[in-house]
């Protein structure tokens, strides 16, 4: 029987509950409402208060939350949205399916995010929108381009998949939303805090919350409770079936009441790699500004990277690469455009395990293996 311990190891990451979640579903089904309901409203309060924004949108995925956070800005045909290259597709996906095109930007090395120099390299007259990822979980600090971007009309709209619980200064990551920057999470099955799929879009205004409520439930202005008390309803808009169910909605709640759990186990299972990596030759740790993160992955840049990763593969360590570049990807190949750093980072970065139920000790292993791995 495999121990805990090297299940650990084998896996790159892992949904991590604390035990409440299974009674949030049940009495869920027991109501017999399982779309959206008074628990999706209560989620989306609770994280409202978290975040200490007025409010949020909650929503199937974090891809619905791009697509709808584009969609609520105005973005559509013609328009050019600047993303890193260096990303899940679901970002780029969300650009698409929002009818604009994706423009691709450049990614420091060191960080894997945009920079303000960066995005401004990439801009057209034809930008109407910039996506910074916030890649690992890191704020993107695009201070010094935002006078070019307030100049132009350009949104902001933060790809906050992986960064739920980060600070960017003294305000949580999401809280930015009256200095014009829509923001969005995923609440996916391995993200700091699921739902088991969810994402929420943080509006700017309330008109803006407004707008993406009714494009989240196919342009149905009333409720779901007055639509069954009424013998119609009003279709006021284009709308899409993005709602977050109730059964996604019980099990965040039962996240974020022991969410300050993970705020502490992350970082600390960051510095652990970090002290553990330090003087191995031929590595690199992509920092994630720990102080300011609750970090969502441990990623390294390796010379000779794919012998590497075979090797530790090979081995049981449950190694990644998140993620290929998209502007080399068939389905993107209409807005590619050379992009030097991203490819040859891309061809180094090598995700390691890493999930709140890892110990210390699972890591020594990883490192250990990773070590050997560099020298053979």
């Amino acid at each position: 029987m495999t121990s805990p311990s090297r299940l650990a190891v084998r896996r790159n990451a892992s949904p991590y509950l604390y035990g409440g979640e299974a009674a949030a579903v049940a009495q869920v089904l027991k109501s017999g409402q399982y779309g959206h309901s008074d628990i999706t409203e209560k989620f989306e309060r609770k994280v409202a208060a978290y975040l200490n924004v007025p409010e949020i949108v909650a929503v199937e995925s974090g891809t619905a939350a791009l697509h709808l956070a584009l969609l609520a800005a105005g973005i559509g045909n013609g328009d050019e949205v600047v993303v890193p290259s260096l990303t899940f597709a679901a970002s780029v996906q969300a650009i698409v399916a929002a009818g604009a095109r994706p423009r691709f930007a450049e990614t420091d090395p060191d960080t894997l995010c945009v920079t303000g120099a960066s995005v401004l390299e990439a801009l057209t007259p034809d930008t109407r929108a910039v996506m910074p990822v916030l890649y690992g979980g890191r704020a993107v600090d695009l201070t010094d381009a935002a006078p070019v971007l307030a100049g132009h009309n350009i949104t902001v709209v933060e790809d906050a998949a992986q960064a739920f619980g980060s600070w960017h200064g003294d305000r949580k990551i999401g809280a930015f939303g009256a200095s014009g920057t829509l923001t969005c999470f995923s609440f996916g099955p391995i993200k700091n805090l699921t739902c088991g799929q969810g994402g929420a879009v943080i509006p700017r205004t309330p008109q803006e919350a407004e707008t993406i409520r009714l494009l989240r439930m196919l342009g149905i202005r009333q409720s779901q409770a007055d639509r069954i008390r009424s013998t119609t309803y009003s279709v006021d808009t284009f709308g899409l079936r993005y709602p977050m169910s109730a059964l996604n909605a019980a099990i965040g709640l039962a996240q974020l009441a022991r969410f300050d759990q993970i705020e502490a186990k992350r970082p600390h299972l960051w510095r652990t790699y970090r002290d553990a990596l330090a003087g191995i030759d031929g590595v690199a740790l992509v920092d994630v500004d720990v102080e300011h993160t609750v970090p969502f992955n441990c990623v390294v840049r390796v010379r000779g990277r794919d012998a590497v990763f075979a090797d530790l593969q090979s081995r049981g360590v449950g190694v990644g690469v998140h993620y290929p570049p998209n502007h080399l990807q068939a389905a993107f190949a209409p807005w590619h455009r050379p992009l030097p750093v991203t490819e040859q980072t891309a061809e180094e970065i090598m995700s390691l395990p890493f999930h709140p139920a890892m110990t210390e000790q699972d890591v020594s292993a990883v490192v250990d293996a990773l070590r050997k791995a560099v020298a053979r």
